[in-house]
Formats: structure tokens, C-alpha cells, sequence
């Protein structure tokens, strides 16, 4: 059983003893925390919460909302929703703040509080490290009787975020009604089922193909978009003949592609594709995804007259990025994408949108628009650390060894070579060092990634 307190929020496993797992008293105990942060902050009162479609998600937000109006804040309750349509509805409502409870792509076991501000963005790190404090020192005041906050639901707020989408110029509706697509969903048993379908209902595709339908919160597969998760997707696409596939997280923040043939489009190739197309609709424009993305997004980006920059592995430091570089799309390799004329927000609804919007006026097929874009294979692999190694020490040698290559210490060490490049980062959770690799050709990623292995193998035996 875990519980992991962070910068990125509060997520453990249900059940348990208090301090080791996500237990009520901790839930009430990081509620009061940031709800104390929000008061303080913004002198605010209006919380929006929702939550993904997780057996625990109803008991979690119940203590949420009792504790932040015992805090004497108002809370708006989307209900079941997604992650951007919570971080939409903080925008829209001009709240003071918002908690999204969601374990992402973790399994049913698991819960967890995203913290927004102001402005429904994820907390920044300076932010999140005072929240941490508030939790340490159980510091709090609960307002009296004449003082509690309210309490109201609104169970449409996906409807509203779907008609921002279609309000997006670049989101061509009448192309994509026009192309009479057949499209598989998989909504993994959470609020993907009832907000994908929704969507693609509304950009005009009449024939659907859904499986794991019901937002029960019993996964039906590992919830976690990735090939290996995605077997009976990738039936279903085959069988009823579909252009396509479409699978989403449980708070729909990241998204996938299955093709025609059952190919999978990429994980990494999801914003790829859809930066391309604001990038061609767009008289110019910059890019920004992290370390660890893949290079096409930068090769794509300067073809077409635009800077890529590389952020810090993190929704927060690519979004700080972005707002940096004034770009004007962004995202990362596990099929986020942030797209700023909606939100500063991984969003698959928008995602799908545009990409759609994309396929329907190349007039390719999805398979034939993955092939259109520059080849690479990324290899993804980890070395677990022993106690008595100090990772930071690892990563100070690594860097030394290689210091006659390009080097980016921005966030662990990144290698660039000629045709490849590697990424070696330090877990904040776990004693590993997580390697990325990628090259044009899969032996080379692969054997620059066993390299940098035993590199570590023989500084940890020195």
C-alpha cells in the first residue's frame, strides 16, 4: 500500500492505515491544506471539484467537499468529469481554485487530489511545497456555523466543454461529418465513455463502436493507454471496419490512436499530428514538449517555419514553457496535448478534435498520415538503484563521461548525438533511473540504451 505526497499532488492506494495509504483522515488532512493555501493565496471562495468514474471517487469527494466547506469555501461539484473539463470549469467560472480527484492512469486501487489554482492550471512547484508545509504542520481553521461554505452540482459542464471545442476555429466540424467515419472507442470504464462519445457525436460521426462503456470504475484492462492495453480496441477496429480507434485515461488527459489496420498511431505521434495541423493553419508558431518526447515534433516544427523548445519532464514546467516561448501548441509523449487557445491543460477532447479536424481534411488514411511524418522508435527502460547508490551521483559521472556531446541538465541528463539521443532521469518516488532512448532505427536505440546501463552498472560496482 503507498501513499505519495508531491508536488504533483496526493495519490495513494485505498484502504489501510492513515500516513501509509489514501485513508479518509488523509484525504481531510490534504483537503484542509489546500483549501487553507486557496484562502490565503486569493482570499478566495469558489472550489470546483469533479472526479473520474473510480469505485473510491464518490467517498473521496464527499470528505473533498465537506472539508473545504467546514473551511467556509463554496464548492461547485461537476460530478462525474474529466481533468480538463474541471480545469476548463475553474477558467469559466473564474474560481479561486480546483481538485480534480483521479489517480489518472493508475489502476482502481488507487485515488488522488489534483490541486489547481486561479487560473485552472496545475500548482507550481513553489506553491505545491507550501501546501506540503500546511500538511506537516496540521495547521488549520474551520469556520463556524455562519461562516460554512455551500454546496452546488452541475452535472452538464462536459456539454459545456465540448461547445468551447467547437467554437475553435481550427476544429473543422462539416470535414469531418463529411468523411463518414466509423470510429471504435474505448472509454476504459470511466468518464471517456461518456464524454468521447459525446464529442464525436457532436463533430457529426453517427457510427460508434463502444467498448467498456459503462463509467463503473472496474477497468476493464489496465487503464493506461498503451499497445498492450489496447488488444481488444484493436479488434474492434478490425472487425466492424472502422477508419479508426480512440482510447483515453480515466480522466482523460492523454489519448491514443489504434489505425485501420490495427496498427497502433503512437503514443509519441499524437502530438505530433496535431501540431502539424495548427502549425500548417497557422501563418507561424512555436512548439514545446518534454526531454523525453520524440525529436519529429522539433523536426515538424522547423519545417514549417517554427522554434521547438524542450521543457522539464511535467505538465507544470511544459506549460511554464510554453508561456515562455509564446508557443502555440505543446504537450507531451504520452499522447497530452495542450493546445493554449482552449486552456493550459492536457486535453484528449480537444486532442481529438483537431485531430480529426486533421485526418478528415488530408484525406488520408490514418495509417497513411503516421507514415507521413518522420520515423523514429523510442526504447523506454529503467535500472532499479540499490540503497547505498546515490542516483544524483550517477547522473554527475554519465554527464562527465559524455561531456564531449551536447549536454541538457535541465532535468536529469539528456545526450544528444548526431541521428540519436538519450534521457536519463531520477524517479522522485522510487530508487531508479528511468532511460529513454531514440533513434530512426530500433537496434541502435536499443543498444545505446544497454550502453548507458552498464555504464551505471560499473559506476555502481566501483
Amino acid at each position: 500500500m503507498t501513499l505519495i505526497k508531491s508536488i504533483s499532488g496526493f495519490r495513494g492506494t485505498i484502504g489501510g492505515s492513515p500516513g501509509d495509504n489514501l485513508t479518509p483522515l488523509d484525504i481531510v488532512k490534504f483537503a484542509s491544506a489546500y483549501g487553507s493555501w486557496i484562502k490565503d493565496s486569493y482570499n478566495g471562495k469558489l472550489i470546483i471539484i469533479g472526479r473520474d468514474a473510480r469505485i473510491s471517487g464518490k467517498i473521496v469527494s464527499d470528505l473533498v467537499s465537506s472539508t473545504l466547506m467546514s473551511l467556509g469555501l463554496n464548492v461547485l461539484d461537476l460530478g462525474l468529469s474529466t481533468t480538463p473539463t474541471v480545469e476548463m470549469a475553474v477558467k469559466l467560472e473564474n474560481a479561486d481554485g480546483g481538485i480534480i480527484i483521479t489517480a489518472s492512469h493508475n489502476p482502481k486501487q488507487w485515488n488522488a487530489l489534483k490541486l489547481l489554482n486561479n487560473k485552472g492550471e496545475f500548482i507550481s512547484a513553489k506553491d505545491a511545497e507550501v501546501v506540503l508545509s500546511l500538511v506537516e504542520s496540521n495547521e488549520y481553521v474551520y469556520a463556524d456555523i455562519n461562516s460554512i461554505g455551500t454546496y452546488s452540482i452541475n452535472n452538464h459542464y462536459i456539454d459545456k466543454h465540448i461547445e468551447e471545442i467547437l467554437k475553435l476555429p481550427l476544429v473543422n466540424v462539416e470535414a469531418i461529418k463529411a468523411k463518414n467515419y466509423r470510429i471504435a472507442v474505448d472509454g476504459v470504464n470511466s468518464t471517456g465513455s461518456i464524454a468521447v462519445p459525446m464529442l464525436l457525436r457532436k463533430l457529426g460521426v453517427e457510427q460508434i463502436f463502444e467498448i467498456n462503456e459503462q463509467p463503473t470504475g472496474n477497468f476493464a484492462h489496465n487503464p493506461e493507454p498503451l499497445p498492450e492495453h489496447l488488444t481488444q480496441l484493436t479488434s474492434i477496429v478490425k472487425s466492424e471496419k472502422a477508419h479508426m480507434g480512440i482510447c483515453v485515461d480515466p480522466d482523460v488527459d492523454r489519448l491514443a490512436f489504434v489505425c485501420e489496420d490495427g496498427g497502433m498511431f503512437g503514443e509519441e505521434y499524437t502530438l505530433v499530428a496535431v501540431a502539424d495541423y495548427i502549425l500548417k493553419n497557422t501563418e507561424k508558431g512555436n512548439t514545446v514538449s518534454n526531454l523525453s518526447s520524440t525529436r519529429a515534433l522539433k523536426d515538424i516544427t522547423e519545417k514549417n517555419g517554427g522554434t521547438y523548445s524542450a521543457s522539464a519532464v511535467g505538465e507544470v514546467n511544459v506549460v511554464e514553457k510554453m508561456k515562455e516561448t509564446n508557443a502555440i501548441i505543446g504537450g507531451e509523449g504520452n499522447g497530452g496535448i495542450i493546445y493554449p487557445e482552449l486552456h493550459y491543460g492536457r486535453d484528449a477532447l480537444v486532442g481529438i478534435a483537431l485531430f480529426l479536424s486533421h485526418l478528415a481534411t488530408s484525406n488520408k488514411t490514418c495509417n497513411a498520415l503516421k507514415l507521413s511524418y518522420p520515423s523514429y522508435i523510442i526504447s523506454k527502460n529503467k535500472v532499479d538503484l540499490s540503497e547505498n547508490i546515490n542516483a544524483d551521483e550517477v547522473l554527475e559521472i554519465i554527464k562527465e563521461k559524455y561531456k564531449k556531446f551536447k549536454i541538457n541538465t535541465e532535468d536529469g541528463v539528456k545526450i544528444d548525438f548526431d541521428e540519436e539521443w538519450i534521457h536519463l532521469r531520477k524517479s522522485n518516488t522510487e530508487p531508479i533511473i528511468r532511460i529513454y532512448a531514440e533513434s530512426k532505427s530500433e537496434t541502435t536505440a536499443r543498444n545505446l540504451t544497454l550502453k548507458i546501463i552498464k555504464d551505471i552498472g560499473e559506476i555502481a560496482n566501483a
